[in-house]
């Protein structure tokens, strides 16, 4: 229940030991309730949740605690307080053991107590707790000279990738995990889905990446009007046999409402004659007994035509010698330099590096967002820039409805095609009448793309488009981005989202940009071959 209202029923779900479950479904359907009902945090349920006895259960959600005061590593060792109580017991057993006046009898039962004590340490890591602390921080990101810096000194999402390293590192039997890929880096993803791959606990949890969840999970949880059903795959199984299932359920239900109508006739028709009361009462408790079969509602789906966006010249964008450069107190940090090369008509360009190789920065500088340090920008005619950036929510209204902020951008389209618009972006009904400051991030993500695919815009500069959107809204957004008919260059670190749409990636890696001529999988392949 939430807010007395029945989220779902009748569940029966099992995790076996070291099974790595993904758990999906559309927003609001219950699927974080789930984890703090498991967890023991919503206690507002019936039935039984069970355990087996000792299991070790950790939890990592979107809300960190206040972890100021202490050092990064400090937090990641602290997720364990059995394994410092146990350490605690080691050292007075030792302390113990060196009392010259030791009772032998009581010297073994030390000993005894001790080996029960090590064993259970041992179990937990503890001794190779620290190493284990600080190559999860780095895999995570954090470079070792951060591992000793006060938390309160990172940001949001670097304190997200520490108490994600603080339920890792504890080794618990059982990780429950709400988005843990939010706030990562593709370099990052990739070290935690191998991490998790190998990992010999059980895994529930939820994503946004599908890429992620179909490497890691093969088993599929789904929460959808109102019920759980299992499905024994990854996530691309799970999306196919839930369209098998759904044909199926359709077909039974068509069967069964003929046979009702054919009962329903022969009764209508005999009900009147004596010599058929017996076969007409017989149907009449037949149909007073049936099961109908029930099939869900189907997600609704907007079809939307964008309009095509004016044709501009062939040559998009040039670059003549771009360089660009950041100063700092020791010099200047070179991003890239010495740039030529030409965005054509209708290209789909990836932009890919690690995490501040200078994605952004190239974006900007092609934008006019910031200025080169050498070199030239040239927009070719005709052309018509639409930029997005997670900076891009600063330009909402927060007391302006969905509505009328689509309304401001907009200013020439009917009504009706705005509500048409929203509803294709998933804003349907009276959450057109949402205020921005209500909004979640994902939301606002969704309004932004939806307008600038509107503007006519002939060259969409895309910065991290699909951060805070769910598999849904990525969906979504990548179908409107297929049929987009101008020029296209982005960021973004889901795999999917890359394979789908990229026809050219520009690689930034050690102040130059490599060009790649071919989609994100030549792309992989290349830079897999040895040089």
């Amino acid at each position: 229940m939430q807010g007395g209202e029945l989220l779902y029923s009748d569940v029966n779900l099992q995790i076996y030991p070291g099974e790595k479950v993904g758990l999906v479904g559309p927003n609001g359907t219950g699927k974080t309730t789930l984890f703090r009902m498991i967890i023991g945090e919503d206690k507002s349920y019936e039935g039984q949740i069970s355990f087996p006895e000792k299991l070790r259960l950790a939890y990592f959600s979107q809300s960190v605690g206040e972890m100021k005061g202490h050092t990064a590593l400090e937090v990641v060792l602290s997720g364990d307080e059995k394994v410092k109580e146990l350490q605690e017991q080691l050292t007075s057993f030792e302390t113990k053991l060196c009392d010259p006046d030791l009772d032998p009898e009581e010297m073994n039962s030390i000993l005894e107590k001790m080996g029960d004590v090590q064993t259970e340490f041992e179990k937990r890591g503890g001794y190779d707790l620290e190493s284990r602390a600080e190559e999860v921080l780095t895999g995570l990101g954090i470079k070792p000279e951060d591992h000793h810096k006060d938390v309160g000194a990172f940001s949001g999402g670097w304190k997200m990738r520490i108490a994600l390293a603080k339920v890792l590192v504890m080794k618990p039997d059982l990780i429950i995990m709400d988005e843990p890929t939010n706030y990562l880096d593709m370099e990052t993803i990739l070290w935690l889905e191998e991490w998790l791959k190998n990992y010999e606990g059980a895994i529930f949890m939820t994503t946004h990446d599908r890429e992620f969840m179909n490497s890691v999970c093969k088993k599929i949880v789904e929460v959808c009007h109102k019920r759980v059903t299992v499905y024994s795959g990854d996530y691309d199984f799970y999306e196919k046999e839930r369209d098998i299932r759904r044909k199926q359920l359709i077909s039974e239900a068509k069967k069964q409402q003929d046979s009702i109508a054919k009962d329903q006739e022969f009764i209508a028709r005999f009900k009147a004659r004596a010599s058929h009361a017996a076969q007409v009462q017989s149907r009449v408790k037949k149909l007073e007994k049936i099961q109908m079969v029930e099939v869900p509602k189907e997600e609704e789906s907007v079809r939307f035509e964008f309009p095509t966006p004016p044709r501009g010249g062939d040559d998009v964008v040039i670059l003549k010698d771009l360089s660009k450069s950041w100063p700092k107190e020791e010099g200047e940090q070179v991003v890239f330099t010495n740039l030529n090369a030409t965005i054509k008509r209708q290209d789909v360009l990836a932009v890919v590096g690690v995490n501040g190789a200078g994605k952004s920065t190239l974006l900007k500088t092609i934008c006019g967002q910031t200025d080169p340090t050498a070199g030239e920008v040239q927009i070719g005619p005709s052309i018509k820039v639409g930029y997005f950036s997670q900076y891009s929510f600063d330009v909402l209204g927060p007391e302006n409805s969905v509505l009328e902020e689509a309304q401001a951008a907009l200013p020439e389209a009917s009504d009706g095609y705005l509500r048409n618009l929203l509803a294709a972006f998933l804003f349907r009904g009276d959450d057109v009448k949402k205020k921005v400051r209500h909004l979640s991030g994902g939301e606002k993500s969704r309004l932004i793309l939806a307008t600038l695919l509107s503007q006519n815009n002939n060259f969409l500069v895309l910065d991290e488009p699909t951060n805070h959107l769910d598999i849904q809204s990525r969906e979504v957004l990548l179908d409107a981005l297929k049929k987009f008919e101008g020029t296209i260059l982005f960021v973004s670190h889901d795999r999917h989202f890359l394979r789908e749409l990229t026809k050219k990636v520009y690689e930034v890696d050690k102040s130059q940009v490599r060009i790649y001529p071919g989609n994100y999988d030549y792309y992989l392949e290349k830079v897999s071959q040895p040089s």
